[in-house]
Parts: structure tokens; sequence; C-alpha cells
């Protein structure tokens, strides 16, 4: 009980420490402001307009959410190793895994109310839906009940911030989520004129479950991160996230592609009667290592079923949640082995 105490803690005070960092308010507003944007700029595309809008809006938050990882959690561990504030924490009877777990937790909190604020904003430009012509209506609800929930948020923010001293970043975030929440659920059974609709007529099921998935993508990342983080600085760290993520979103054509390649020459040598050679082998043994290392961050990429117009099967989920948890836990696994024997006096 004591264990799960202290990993309470940990993870309470570093969402609390993450939320109040200016640099998750930057990433939000920038993605945000992107998420919005996108709605016009799919406007003319010729063709299909609201596939180009899921497009950007889900690569939006994909990306916005790997920086974030990789700045968040730097400055939750690396500056407190630098600071050798770490120190009034694991000179208590603590163990290092459940601080490094904590720490994850933690920022995975901070990281899950930003992506919830932008995949409820995404999926609220979506209801609205691109104008593809002029005569196409405004969608009144969605105008008005998310520029409202914005305003107010930042109006309490301001507020709370001047006579309570609270950090408006994080005041702005927890208070405006709920609302933007609040807004989406009106707009779905609101029509563009305010007369009531059923709400399966704007509420996109498959959409949600792409998004979803998509959070465990950016989990993923968060445990790189922290694992980067307990041995490399800011900037290193940063590099190596977006790194992965990077190598991660060519993984089928930097490995797959060519073991795939490899494993038809291999069969075909196999059944003319021939063997492989040493040098083959080896080469599909590096690349099917690096295959299976290297997160492959394209099963969590669902935007093209969405755009297709393809349902998701459940045995894909079924096969997708659980390579995506066993990820994190080897990414954690990574992580606490680093900062085992990571000198913090």
């Amino acid at each position: 009980m004591a264990i799960l105490e202290q990993l309470l803690a940990i993870a309470r005070n570093t969402l609390f420490e993450s939320i109040r960092q200016p640099v998750l308010l930057v990433v939000l507003l920038a993605c945000g402001i992107l998420v919005v944007l996108s709605n016009p700029f799919s406007a003319y595309t010729l063709t299909d307009d609201q596939r180009m809008f899921v497009d950007i809006g889900m690569s939006t938050i994909f990306i916005g959410g790997a920086v974030l990882a990789a700045f968040v959690a730097t400055n939750v561990l690396t500056r407190e190793i630098d600071n050798r504030t770490v120190l009034t924490v694991v000179s208590k009877p603590m163990p290092r895994p459940i601080f490094v777990l904590g720490k994850f937790l933690g920022v995975a909190g901070a990281q899950t109310i930003v992506m919830i604020f932008l995949a409820v904003l995404f999926m609220l430009v979506e209801i609205h839906g691109v104008r593809e012509a002029v005569a196409d209506p405004w969608h009144l609800p969605v105008l008005l009940l998310t520029s409202g929930a914005l305003i107010l948020g930042a109006a309490a923010g301001v507020w709370c911030n001047f006579f309570y001293g609270w950090v408006f970043s994080s005041t702005f975030i927890v208070l405006t989520t709920p609302l933007l929440m609040l807004a989406y659920g009106l707009c779905l059974i609101l029509g563009p004129d305010f007369t009531p609709q059923p709400a399966s007529r704007s509420f996109q099921g498959d959409l949600w479950v792409a998004i979803l998935v998509l959070f465990i993508g950016e989990y993923v990342l968060t445990a790189i991160a922290l694992a980067a983080s307990t041995r490399l600085g800011q900037v290193l760290t940063l590099v190596t996230t977006v790194g992965f993520f990077i190598l991660g979103l060519l993984s089928d054509w930097i490995f797959g592609r060519r073991l795939a390649r490899l494993d038809e020459i291999t069969n075909g040598i196999i059944d003319a009667g021939g063997s492989p050679d040493f040098a083959l082998q080896a080469e599909q043994l590096i690349l099917k290592i690096a295959y299976s290392v290297v997160p492959n961050f394209q099963v969590f990429w669902l935007a093209d079923a969405i755009t297709q117009k393809a349902s998701i099967p459940v045995d894909y989920l079924a096969t997708t949640i659980p390579y995506g948890l066993s990820m994190i836990l080897v990414a954690l696994a990574v992580a606490v082995v680093l900062f085992q024997r990571r000198e913090v006096g």
C-alpha cells in the first residue's frame, strides 16, 4: 500500500508540474490553431475536402503530441536531475522504478488532457465540415459554442491568475477542456440552425476510435522520451524522440520492404535447391531485429481507413493495442535500467 501511495504521489505531483509548463500551452495553441485552419485550407483540394481535413487535423495532433512528449518529459526529469532536486525523493525509501513509473503516469496524464482538448476541438471542426461552396451553411452551434468555451476558459484563467495567483496555462487547459466537451455534446444534437437532430447524425464513432489509437502511439513516444531524458539533455531528448517518431513512421519502408524482398530471395534460393549464404542471413537477422525494436507508428495511423470510409476491424485493434502497450512497457523498462545506475548526487 505504501508503494501505491508513493506512486500516486509522484504521478500527481508530476501531473501538476507538467500542466503548469508554458510549453504545454504553446504547443496546445499552435496545434489548436492549425486544427481550426485545416478546415478552410482543405477547401482548395478540388476533390475530397473532408479527406484532406482529416489527414491534416490528425497529423497535427500526432506531431504535436510527439513534440509535447519530448519537452514535458525532459522538464520533469532532466531538470530535476540537473538541479539535484531528485535527491530529496530517491534518498527516501522509494524504489527508483516507482519514481520512473510515477513520472511517466504524470506526464501521460498531462498529455492526455492536452490530447483530449485537441481531439474535441478537431471533432467540433469536423461537425462543422468543410464549406466547399459559398452556399454551404455555417454551423452556428459549433461556431458560437466553441468560441464561447474558449473565451470563457481564457477569461477564467486570467481572473484566477490575477486574483488567486493560479498559473494561467494550467487553469485555461483544465477549465476549457470540459467546456469544449460540453460544447461538443450540444453540437451533436443541434443542426446548423440550432434545430434538434439525432446525435447519431454527427457522431463519428470510427473517427473517435482512430483518435484513441493515436493516443496509444503518443504514450509510446512519452515512454521513449522519458527513457531518453534519464541520460540526455533537453535538446538530445527532443532529437531522440523526434528521430524515433520519424523512423517509426518509415519503419515499413526502411525495414519491412527490404525484409520482404530478402524473404522472397531466400525462398527462391531454397525452392531452387540451394541454401542462402551467411551475408544474406545476417542481413535478414539485422533487419528483423531493427524491425522489431523500432516502434512502428504506422499501425497507430488509422486516418486512411477513415478517409476511405472503411470500418476498423476489431481484430486489428486486438493486435494494435497490445502492441502499443508492450512497446510502452519495453521503453519504461529501458528507462528504469538507465535511471537505476544514474548518478544523481
